[in-house]
C-alpha cells in the first residue's frame, strides 16, 4: 500500500521532531505549574496515552458528558479553550486525513469525555498536482499532531472526537456552504474530493476560520504555558491558511473563477458570524495579491469562539449542533451566537 507507506514515513519523521521537542521541554522545566485544581507537567504530543502525564489534571469522572450550553464569558477555564480547539482539529484533521491518506484518525485518538461520533464521507482525492498532493499529506500530518497534542496535554479532561460530517452528498455540510456562497444550485453537491482544485476550495472553508479561532481564542487563555502552546498552533494554522490562499491565487491566474470562489465563500462565512464586514477571499486587491486576510494595521482578525461555531455548524443563529457537527461540539463551549 504505497499511501499507507507514505503516511507512516511522514509521521515517523513528525514523530521524532515531536520527541525532539518534548526532550527540550522536559530539560528545561525544572518545577511544575499549578493550573487550577490540577497540575502541569511535562509536554505531550503523542498519540493518546501513553507514559506521559496530562498537562492538565481536572478532577472529575472520566467519560462523564459534559454539561450543555456555553459558561458566560468569564466562566471559560483554560480546559474549556483546549477542548474547544480540540473539536475543531478533529474536523480539520479527519478531512485532511481522508484527503491525503485515504483513511480517518486512528481509534485511539478519538476517545473522550462526551459523546463519540463516526465520521460520515470523507475518501482519497486523486491529486494531478503534486504539489498540491504534498502539500495535503504535510498539512494531514500537522492537523494529526495537533489533536494528539491537545489530547496529551488535557489528559483525561479531553473530549472525544464528536460526530463529524465531511461527506460530499447534497445534502453535505460542504454541499450547504457551497450552496449559501453560491458555487451550485439547489439539489447539487459540491465535493470537495473531486480533484485538486475543489480540494482547496473545501480546505479553504476551514483554514482561515481555524486563524481566527486560535486569536480570537488566545484572551481567554489565563496561564502562559498554555497561551504559547496555543500561539504555536496558531502560527502552523496561519502558514496552512497561507499556502491554501497562496495555491488558490496562484491557479486562479488561469481559472479566475477559483479566485471569484474564495470571495464568495468569504461573503457567505461574513453572513454567518457576525455584523462585520472582515472576512476576505484572495482575489487581487489593487496591484497586490491577497494572501494575508488582515486590518489596515496588517493584524490578523479574530472569532469568537461562538461565531466559530457559526460558521462550522451554518448558522446565523444560536445553535449547539448543525453543519459540520451535526450533533454538535463536546465540551462546555458549544453553542454558537445568535445573530
Amino acid at each position: 500500500m504505497i499511501e499507507q507507506d507514505t503516511m507512516n514515513e511522514v509521521l515517523a519523521a513528525c514523530d521524532k521532531r515531536r520527541d525532539a521537542r518534548r526532550a527540550f521541554l522536559r530539560a528545561s522545566s525544572t518545577a511544575a505549574v499549578l493550573v487550577g485544581a490540577g497540575a502541569l507537567a511535562g509536554c505531550g504530543g503523542g498519540g493518546g496515552g501513553g507514559n506521559d502525564e496530562p498537562l492538565i489534571q481536572v478532577p472529575g469522572t472520566p467519560g462523564t458528558p459534559p454539561p450543555t450550553g456555553t459558561p458566560a464569558p468569564g466562566t471559560i477555564s483554560d480546559p474549556d479553550i483546549l477542548n474547544f480547539a480540540l473539536n475543531l482539529e478533529y474536523l480539520e484533521a479527519q478531512f485532511y486525513s481522508f484527503a491525503a491518506f485515504g483513511t480517518g484518525l486512528a481509534a485511539n485518538l478519538l476517545t473522550g469525555t462526551g459523546t463519540q461520533g463516526a465520521v460520515t464521507g470523507g475518501r482519497q482525492v486523486t491529486f494531478t498536482d503534486p504539489l498540491v498532493a504534498q502539500y495535503a499529506r504535510e498539512i494531514a500530518v500537522d492537523e494529526r499532531q495537533h489533536v494528539a497534542f491537545l489530547r496529551s496535554a488535557l489528559g483525561s479532561a479531553a473530549v472525544a472526537q464528536p460526530a463529524i460530517d465531511i461527506s460530499a452528498t447534497a445534502n453535505s455540510a460542504f454541499s450547504a456552504a457551497a450552496r449559501a456562497a453560491g458555487l451550485i444550485g439547489a439539489g447539487q453537491a459540491f465535493d470537495p474530493y473531486v480533484n485538486d482544485e475543489n480540494f482547496l476550495l473545501g480546505a479553504f472553508i476551514f483554514e482561515d476560520v481555524g486563524v481566527t479561532a486560535y486569536k480570537g481564542a488566545s484572551p481567554l487563555i489565563t496561564n502562559k504555558t498554555f497561551l504559547e502552546a496555543a500561539a504555536g498552533i496558531l502560527a502552523a494554522e496561519a502558514y496552512h491558511a497561507g499556502l491554501v490562499r497562496t495555491v488558490l491565487y496562484a491557479k486562479g491566474l488561469q481559472t479566475p473563477s477559483l479566485r471569484t470562489a474564495t470571495e464568495q465563500i468569504s461573503d457567505a462565512r461574513d453572513t454567518l458570524d457576525n455584523p462585520a464586514d472582515v472576512d476576505q477571499g484572495v482575489a487581487q486587491r489593487g496591484a497586490a495579491s491577497n494572501i494575508v486576510p488582515a486590518d489596515n494595521n496588517a493584524i490578523a482578525y479574530s472569532r469568537t469562539p461562538g461565531d466559530v461555531l457559526n460558521i462550522v455548524y451554518l448558522t446565523a443563529a444560536a445553535a449547539q449542533q448543525g453543519g459540520f457537527f451535526p450533533a454538535g461540539v463536546n465540551g462546555n463551549v458549544r453553542v454558537s451566537t445568535a445573530g
